[in-house]
Formats: structure tokens, C-alpha cells, sequence
């Protein structure tokens, strides 16, 4: 990896960019509360952050991305429309892979505006395209909307479709639950005897833990009521499935799904915004005939994103991460707005793999 002072020369160039398009630099603390980021995520996140404790402070974590606290930040001081730009350090654990960095340097670029959010992501998505272009990276691009409009199409519960959404970002959980709520699965011994007891808490243990007998009594009746609900159709299934498949040039993946829109209502308007937002692109001279869009893109970064997608990747690299990513937040504005949200979208860049990769400072 570069020099450290080298990055940080990089890190300035880049941010320069951004200061240049009308983005306000601003700066957020290295540690953050960790009760704000476990609401948001749940404890999955522990796995990816550093944790520490503060006798008047309570939990903190090691800033693992600059995303939420720039979104506080706005929601509680800021105006509208409003263009942030930011460099810093952030922190992940890795617990796979110990040549991957757990520390290292980011340059953002945020756009919060109500007027034209396919304008404003195709702003941000060719701002990192032009700025990239001399590295010959792969683009590639999705859209969390459409699968999520896909999912709340679904003839099922409302407690279905809310794991489905829950666990978009797990794209094997996610699988597991399409394959339990259509039949294609069994239901697994323990929980069918569970299921059938007359009264299951008749030979309970000693509790332990922290869930008491109300909460436990609570979750068997959901599930005892979720064993009573018709299957998702094979039909709908399948449709779920071909959504998930669309992979190829963003004019093809347009037309492929709103062939699947005939029979999927629910994704029309997703895919009406993605039409806008390829407009979008073609206009600031982009050639969305030679862009990769997957449909599926996205489901295992950070689960904030809920519509347009983006990252930049090596391919003569395959051993490095992305070189920059982002995307459309509008549902954490609403988490962290207090009443208040407005549509959202960024991207970071790595200044670190830039300069690797032959990047100029």
C-alpha cells in the first residue's frame, strides 16, 4: 500500500473534486455511539466494527463509515438541498481475510435534494465515473428498489414480507426464507414438535436469558400462525427469481424488466425510476449501452442502501476490494430524521487503492 502521507495527498485531491462541485467539506468523530449504528443494524454489526466502552459515554465503535454520522449531521443542523464532502479513516474488523486492510482512508461525495433523485444519482454515479475513468475500472450498477418493491408485491403476511426485507442484504438468509415460505423447504423436526405440543412451555427449563415467558409464549404463537398461511406461489417464486437474474447492459436490463413488470406490477414504478435515471446518465454523456447493471448487485454491502447502487472494481485485480461504491439511502434519513427525511445518495472512493493502482496525485 502507499505511504500514508501519500494518501492523505490523494485524499485532498480527491475532496478538492468534490469542493468544486459545491460540496461542503465537514468532518465527524472517529468514535461513534454504538447504540445509534446496533438500532440501525443490529448486532451483525459487532462482526464488522471495533466496540470499546466509556464509563460516561456508554458503548463506542471505531468509525466503520462516514454515511450515518454525515446523515445525523444534516437531518439535525442541515439546510436544503444540501452537498457534503468528507476524508477520514474507518475502521473493520476482518475476520476472513488478513490481508484485507481493517483501517483505511475514504473520500465521500453526498447529495441531499428533493427535486430529481434519478438527476442526483446520476450526478454522484458520473462524478466517480469521470473521476475513475483513467483507471480503466468496471462499473457496475443495481437497483435494492426494485427487488424491495418485488418483495412487497407478494400475496403473503406482512410478517413475510417483513423478513424478506429485513434480510435482503443476507442473500443466503434471504434465500432460505423465499424457500421456507413457498414449501420448497420442510419445516425442521424440532419446530414442527414444537409447533404441534399442546403446550409447549409445559417442560420449560429454568429460564435463561434474557427473554421471558411472554416473549417466548409470543414467538410460538407468530409461528404457529405463519405455519398456518398458504405458500408463496411457485409463480411468484419464480418471478422473485427472474428479477434476481437480471444481469446484463443497463438498456437491455431495462427492457428485461419491464417485460417481468407485465407480470410483476409491483416493480413498475422502480423500474419507471431507473428508466429516469438512465435518462439521466445518457444525458450527462454517459453510454448506458456499454454499463453493467445486475439486479442482485448490492444485497452484501452496507444494508442502508435502498434504490441505485454503484462500485468500480479492478478486474486485472480480482484480490482487491472496490475501489469506490454507493448509492441511494432514503429509508436512513427517515431513521435518523426524527420525523423529518429527505432522499439521499453518495458514494466513497479509496484514495489508498487509486495510488495502487496508478492513480496520479
Amino acid at each position: 500500500m502507499p505511504h500514508r502521507a501519500a494518501v492523505r495527498a490523494e485524499a485532498a485531491r480527491l475532496r478538492g473534486l468534490f469542493e468544486a462541485a459545491g460540496a461542503l467539506p465537514v468532518e465527524t468523530s472517529v468514535l461513534q455511539p454504538a447504540e445509534v449504528l446496533l438500532d440501525l443494524y443490529g448486532e451483525d454489526i459487532r462482526a464488522r466494527a471495533y466496540v470499546t466502552s466509556d464509563a460516561l459515554r456508554g458503548e463506542q465503535m471505531l468509525r466503520p463509515d462516514f454515511t450515518v454520522p454525515v446523515v445525523q449531521m444534516h437531518m439535525e443542523h442541515g439546510a436544503e438541498p444540501a452537498r457534503y464532502t468528507y476524508s477520514g479513516e474507518v475502521f473493520r474488523r476482518q475476520e476472513e481475510d488478513a490481508a484485507r486492510a481493517n483501517e483505511y482512508t475514504q473520500v465521500g461525495f453526498e447529495i441531499f435534494e428533493r427535486a430529481a433523485p434519478e438527476s442526483a444519482d446520476a450526478e454522484v454515479f458520473s462524478m466517480f465515473f469521470d473521476i475513475l475513468r483513467p483507471l480503466g475500472l468496471r462499473a457496475a450498477t443495481g437497483d435494492i428498489g426494485i427487488l424491495m418493491a418485488a418483495v412487497e408485491g407478494l400475496r403473503t403476511t406482512e410478517r413475510r414480507k417483513a423478513a424478506l426485507r429485513r434480510h435482503i442484504w443476507r442473500p443466503r438468509r434471504f434465500r432460505a426464507l423465499i424457500d421456507r415460505f413457498s414449501g420448497k423447504s420442510p419445516v425442521p423436526d424440532q419446530r414442527a414438535a414444537l409447533l404441534a405440543a399442546a403446550e409447549p412451555m409445559a417442560k420449560a427449563e429454568p429460564m435463561i436469558g434474557l427473554r421471558g415467558p411472554d416473549e417466548i409464549s409470543s414467538r410460538i404463537k407468530a409461528l404457529r400462525d405463519d405455519a398456518q398461511t398458504a405458500p408463496i406461489s411457485a409463480t411468484e417464486v419464480e418471478l422473485l427469481d427472474a428479477v434476481l437474474a437480471v444481469r446484463e447492459t443497463s438498456d437491455n436490463a431495462l427492457e428485461r424488466l419491464r417485460d417481468i413488470a407485465v407480470d410483476l406490477p409491483a416493480i413498475q414504478g422502480a423500474v419507471d425510476r431507473l428508466a429516469k435515471r438512465l435518462e439521466a446518465l445518457t444525458a450527462r454523456g454517459l453510454d448506458i449501452t456499454k454499463l453493467d447493471f445486475e439486479a442482485s448487485y448490492g444485497r452484501t454491502q452496507m444494508e442502508y442502501y435502498d434504490g441505485f447502487v454503484f462500485g468500480f472494481y479492478a478486474e486485472k485485480r480480482p484480490d482487491l476490494p472496490p475501489v469506490a461504491t454507493g448509492g441511494r439511502y432514503d429509508a436512513l434519513t427517515r431513521q435518523l430524521g426524527q420525523g423529518r427525511e429527505i432522499p439521499a445518495v453518495g458514494g466513497v472512493i479509496r484514495p489508498g487503492l487509486v495510488l495502487s493502482l496508478g492513480g496520479a496525485t
